[in-house]
């Protein structure tokens, strides 16, 4: 066999045997997945999808949510309930009902309603109560024999909108006359029967604390009877009054006395002692 030969077979071979070790020492390349509709921009509560907003993503096949959409024009006109950040997987659960026309009414959950109630700044919790957060109702009213109480009403209710927005900067509270709240049909008849007998007002609550209050109210009386008992730690104790201390007479004025006494006698005796004498010298 000519040298020539043997080279290039030589050649081959090694060009072969490179690829095969090179094919065995490289790093496996993840397998592509389904496809995911991520939102690529902020979806705001309350407004229609487009395909400017949303975006298909590869995922990994065996981690993939449920109710996800794997084709971005299964979305087109659909609307968010709630806000749907970027970058943040499009499911069902996240989207009114199809054929919803958007506004407030496309964010209220299946079997709640919305209603508003008028608040101050002092109410509306200086402005703090932004759309997404949960309050309790308070109500402060008098009862039927007058005499003035305050009670919880309703517990962990989620706001809807504050004036006319349903979507807030949570860095710039500001002061509304309105709050929108979502409710039972049940609650809504609680908050108008109590907004009809008194002044309501909103306590606001951690959104992930979601224990139920346990409450009977307060009363007048019960706000003046922790008063005197906070004052009572306080109050200065009267001292008792101090008993009379009859000091012992001295011995040297009963003693004088009773010199005084003794000289009279004597006295009186001399006296009469001279009387006698004198009638005897007669």
């Amino acid at each position: 066999m000519k040298p020539s030969i043997l080279i290039g077979s030589s050649l081959v071979f090694g060009a072969v045997a490179a690829f095969f070790v090179a094919q065995l020492t490289k790093a496996p390349s993840a397998a592509k997945g389904p496809h995911v509709v991520i939102a690529s921009s902020a979806i705001q509560a309350g407004t229609a999808l487009s395909s400017a907003q949303l975006k298909a993503l590869d995922w990994p096949s065996s981690s993939v949510p449920k109710d996800v959409f794997a084709d971005a024009k299964l979305l087109e006109n659909r609307v968010a309930r709630q806000t749907i950040e970027a970058g943040e997987l499009v499911l069902e659960s996240k989207l009114a009902p199809v054929d919803s026309k958007g506004g407030l009414a496309a964010t209220i959950a299946t079997g709640k309603r919305a209603i508003s109630v008028r608040v101050n700044d002092v109410v509306g919790v200086a402005g703090f109560a932004l759309p997404g957060n949960y309050v309790d109702v308070l109500v402060s009213a008098k009862d039927s024999n007058g005499k003035a109480f305050s009670k919880i009403v309703l517990n962990r209710v989620k706001v809807l909108a504050v004036a006319q927005d349903t979507v807030a900067d949570p860095t710039k509270p500001k002061i509304v006359n309105a709050v929108t709240l979502e409710l039972t049909p049940e609650e809504s008849e609680q908050l108008d029967l109590a907004r009809s007998i008194g002044t309501l007002s909103l306590a606001l609550r951690n959104e992930m604390d979601t224990s139920p209050v346990q409450s009977e109210g307060k009363r007048l009386v019960d706000l003046t009877q922790q008063a005197a008992l906070a004052e009572e730690p306080a109050a200065a104790i009267s001292p008792a009054p101090a008993t009379p201390v009859k000091k012992p007479v001295s011995k040297r004025i009963k003693s004088n006395a009773k010199v005084q006494v003794d000289k009279v006698q004597a006295d009186l005796v001399e006296e009469i002692r001279g009387i006698k004498e004198s009638e005897d010298a007669k």
